[in-house]
């Protein structure tokens, strides 16, 4: 009797589909971030290190809490609906179209990401309003006005490469 090998498998692995999801959201991120930004600077709030600027206050004076992290929850809060524009594992984000401004909310399950995706947005530098595991990319205009309303500290984050109108 004959007995049937099973066939060889290659000794190259294929890409995993469980790392898929997180490639997309880290690019979609890295192509939104330059958009988002794009509408801030200006605005020299460096801190004493020279670095970040100072946090405000973390609690939303007119809401009395901070708003969860979930995109439809703090689009409403601001006055809009989201579109939806990633829907990953590590992050949701979401677009806004006011008549006052366009603005990006991102949402993290946990807060390690939240960290991993401000470290890496100090590279495009600008101003965010920040909160647990949310994150809110805005002119900077509206920042106090949106952290009245959500919560959360505005943070600057300095970029690289010469700042904007000479030095």
């Amino acid at each position: 009797m004959s007995q049937q090998q099973p066939p060889a498998r290659s000794p190259r692995r294929a890409p995993s589909r469980a790392r898929r999801p997180c490639a997309l959201a880290a690019a979609g991120a890295l192509v939104v971030l330059p958009l988002a930004t794009a509408c801030g600077g200006g605005d020299d709030g460096k801190g004493a290190d020279g670095g970040k600027a100072a946090p405000s206050v973390t609690a939303a004076p007119a809401a009395g809490v901070v708003a969860p992290a979930k995109v439809e929850v703090i689009a409403g809060l601001t006055g809009c609906k989201a579109k939806i524009r990633i829907d990953a594992d590590e992050l949701r984000q979401g677009l806004c179209h006011t008549k006052k401004a366009d603005y990006v909310i991102t949402t993290f399950p946990e807060e390690r990401f939240k960290k991993t995706w401000l470290e890496e947005a100090r590279v495009y530098g600008g101003t965010y309003l920040v909160g647990t595991r949310w994150v809110v990319s805005v002119k900077p205009a509206l920042l106090e006005s949106f952290r009245a309303k959500l919560g959360g500290t505005i943070r600057e984050l300095r970029g690289i490469g010469p700042k904007p109108g000479g030095q």
